[in-house]
């Protein structure tokens, strides 16, 4: 989300009468219908505030960290039940009223959706019917909240519209005396937009904070942790969030994920408010990782303090209900991180000067670390499959490509970042009599059934065309494989449910007949577009070229002079229709001829509503690289498809430059 735009606008007050307004600085976003929305209402919550303070607004001099932290709860219940229960685009109007004689500054939140027929939900308990009282993990906190923290509350109710508001008085409400603001977290975090900043003080002692802003810090800690990928980066981002605001330090261990009983946790993460003792605290605690017994649950456990002498501190490990016992440094409580039934580490904290860790500290640090625990979770799971994905990937892209006399070869791919397989594949190798072939094809999908068929499809090519089918042969033969592979599987997913579910197989196999070859559990046929050529050298210099395009992007050819033109005609999808004859081009690539092949991933790159290639715009780059070497012309092509669009390439991206020499 950019800049929130802060204006002066005219706006139609809640309890005011028609025709009665007034002009308030406002800020107004639409967010989408789904699981985001909330977390962008809560940043765009922060980010006006933080506009209107920067302003010197005259009402923005009550605010306060308790009024930001209210503020956020309140449109993240009115967000979620809109997501929730309408499931339409949501407006948002966050309005900021100046203080008149009858009544005090206040902020004022407006959230429509454009389902105006289903009623707003409330977590009453028995207002709903029991198989619908999910709890608030899926609905939200509910309207209680929203009553408890609003000085007044309503719904207005237009042609095709429901608007639930809310108005938040501003106060002068300021933290104890002598307490001092937190420092922002480091290492660029941006927490300014994320937490609200907590003092002390305030977080010791003023248990208001913990019953408010304790719900803004979860929900924030959770934007921050979730979509994280990397185990190492959620375990820093952990200690940061609970160092200063819930404990002068913390120490993060994570088990080895593969590591059996014998296996060592590794301090993954060690942060102190005062970086200069961060060193000496790591070294006291590499001495003895810390590893929390399965019969602990994630409670709180208190620990020894780090380097205390063993007659100041408790011995061995035992649950305690509200926070560790302390020394003569501080309290140190440890959490066990745990995820899906299984231990994944441990978390180590400390606070300084105390005896024993509040009750609703703990109980906030025990919330908080199963956050951790699942954003771990979900990192090592992405982590798996990533590798997978590159081990699967290497296995289906040849170790090397071969060289052809006369040629020379530039390749370019460039799988996309998702952590699957891709279905772009490519090939160059030799064959008997003097023929060299090259492959560039485009599974349809991506994923297991993307390689399966690139799995299949390249040792395919290269044993028909080694066999010594002419171009158009190896396609007519790689389509019959394809679709009789897709008939068999077909058949077997239809014995299975005929197996199961007692239908007849009569009907399977008519169906198969009137529909085609499906996948199991609803896949789509295993088609692929295929670009497919040989090249026989020359005698004088130059080779022979012989292609064939099966509903591949069509090649181009690029002449020393500039010109381009395409080199193939279109043909049908390979695994589509059964009864179909591929026909090939030849022609002659003479010295100083570039044959550039590409992917849907160059061609279909998306800017918006356009793509690359429209308007020829392929075409068009290739003619601009006339006197370039393979390699320059690949560059620039490559490059050119990066800067279409600012966002990085979605698809697989693969392009092979043949220039003859």
């Amino acid at each position: 989300m950019g800049p929130i735009p802060v204006q002066r606008d005219t706006v139609q007050r809640p309890g005011t009468h028609v025709g009665q307004v007034d002009p308030h600085p406002v800020a107004r976003t639409s967010l989408p219908g789904n699981p985001l929305a909330p977390a962008a209402a809560r940043r765009f919550v922060r980010a006006a505030l933080a506009e209107w303070t920067g302003l010197g607004l005259p009402a923005a001099v009550g605010f306060s960290d308790r009024l930001g932290d209210d503020a956020v709860i309140v449109v993240s219940e009115l967000v979620t039940n809109a997501v929730v229960h309408a499931g339409t685009t949501v407006e948002l109007l966050f309005r900021l009223e100046e203080a008149t004689d009858e009544e005090s500054a206040a902020l004022v939140l407006e959230v429509a959706d454009h389902h105006p027929a289903r009623p707003l939900r409330s977590e009453r308990p028995g207002s709903l019917p029991a198989a619908e009282q999910d709890g608030p993990a899926e609905c939200g906190r509910g309207l209680q909240v929203v009553a408890a923290l609003a000085e007044r509350w309503g719904i207005t109710y237009r042609t095709g519209v429901k608007t639930v508001w809310a108005r938040l008085p501003v106060d002068d409400w300021t933290a104890p005396p002598g307490t001092t603001a937190e420092p922002d977290l480091r290492s660029g975090l941006r927490t300014a937009e994320l937490l609200a900043p907590t003092a002390r003080r305030a977080l010791r002692d003023n248990a208001d904070w913990v019953g408010r802003g304790a719900l803004s810090f979860l929900a924030e800690a959770s934007d921050l942790l979730t979509g994280q990928l990397d185990e190492d980066i959620v375990a820093a981002l952990a200690g940061q969030l609970l160092v200063p605001r819930l404990a002068d330090w913390c120490a993060i261990w994570l088990e080895p994920e593969n590591g059996g009983p014998a296996a060592v946790p590794r301090l993954a993460s060690v942060w102190h408010r005062d970086e200069a003792e961060t060193g000496q605290l790591r070294a006291a605690l590499e001495r003895e990782p810390i590893r929390l017994p399965e019969r602990v649950g994630t409670g709180p456990v208190s620990m020894p303090w780090p380097g205390a002498d063993e007659d100041e501190a408790d011995k061995g490990i035992r649950e305690v209900p509200g926070g560790g016992a302390g020394s003569r440094e501080g309290a140190a409580t440890a959490y066990r991180i745990a995820a899906g039934g299984r231990t994944l580490g441990a978390v180590l904290l400390g606070r300084e000067g105390i005896a024993r860790v509040p009750d609703g500290v703990t109980a906030l640090v025990e919330d908080f670390v199963r956050r951790v625990g699942l954003a771990v979770g979900a990192a090592r799971a992405y982590t798996r499959q990533a590798t997978i994905s590159r081990v699967l990937q290497r296995g289906l892209l040849p170790s090397k490509v071969a060289e052809i006399p006369g040629v020379t070869s530039s390749l370019v791919y460039e799988p996309s970042d998702d952590g699957v397989v891709g279905g772009d594949f490519y090939d160059i190798f030799a064959c008997p009599g003097d023929r060299w072939c090259f492959i560039l094809g485009d599974v349809q999908g991506s994923g297991p059934e993307a390689a399966v068929v690139t799995g299949l499809a390249r040792p395919w090519l290269r044993l028909l065309a080694r066999e010594g089918f002419r171009v158009g042969e190896v396609l007519d033969r790689l389509n019959r494989l394809l679709l009789d592979d897709a008939m068999e599987t077909a058949e077997a997913a239809a014995l299975m449910v005929a197996a199961a579910g007692g239908q007849h197989l009569a009907q399977g196999g008519q169906h198969l007949r009137e529909h085609g070859p499906q996948l199991p559990d609803g896949g789509q046929p295993r088609f692929l577009s295929l670009l497919y050529g040989e090249m026989v050298p020359l005698p004088g210099g130059g080779v022979r070229c012989t292609l064939a395009s099966a509903g591949h992007p069509l090649p181009l050819l690029l002449r020393p002079d500039g010109t381009v033109r395409a080199a193939a005609e279109s043909q049908v999808l390979l695994g589509i229709v059964e009864d179909v004859a591929y026909e090939s081009q030849s022609f002659d690539l003479a010295p100083g001829d570039s044959l550039l092949c590409v992917t849907d991933g160059v061609t279909e790159r998306r800017s918006g509503p356009a793509m690359f290639d429209d308007g020829d715009g392929l075409a068009r780059a290739l003619a601009g690289c006339a006197g370039l070497t393979a390699e320059g012309i690949a560059d620039r092509i490559k490059r050119a498809v990066h800067e279409f669009a600012e966002r990085p390439p979605d698809d697989d991206l693969a392009l092979v430059v043949l220039q003859a020499q």
